[in-house]
């Protein structure tokens, strides 16, 4: 990961929402979006890093802003989205974000 200032907002839209991560000195934001499948389980679809994006590290604060917001919103993760799901298998840490 580079020394790179990321900051990721969230917006939702009834069951849908996602995260955007824009990065300084970068135009085209980075983004992981996700459903809501009920009050416990939200369902990560995709995430899409703009080629001038990539390792920067901005895709793993996107997984890592998801699980954050996991813990503190009692609700697990099921990982659709391959990247995501990457990152889970790298991150035992995380286990406790995730739908087994």
């Amino acid at each position: 990961m580079t020394d790179t200032a990321i900051t990721i907002e969230l917006e939702r839209s009834g069951a849908k929402g996602r995260y955007v991560a824009t990065v300084a000195n970068h135009t085209e934001p980075a983004e992981l979006t996700f459903s809501v499948a009920s009050d416990t389980l939200v369902i990560a679809d995709h995430t899409g890093v703009p080629d001038s994006l990539r390792g920067t590290g901005v895709g793993h604060a996107l997984v890592a802003r998801l699980v954050e917001d996991a813990r503190a919103g009692g609700f697990l993760i099921l990982p659709l989205c391959p990247f995501v799901n990457a990152q889970r298998r790298k991150h035992p840490e995380w286990a406790d974000a995730f739908k087994a």
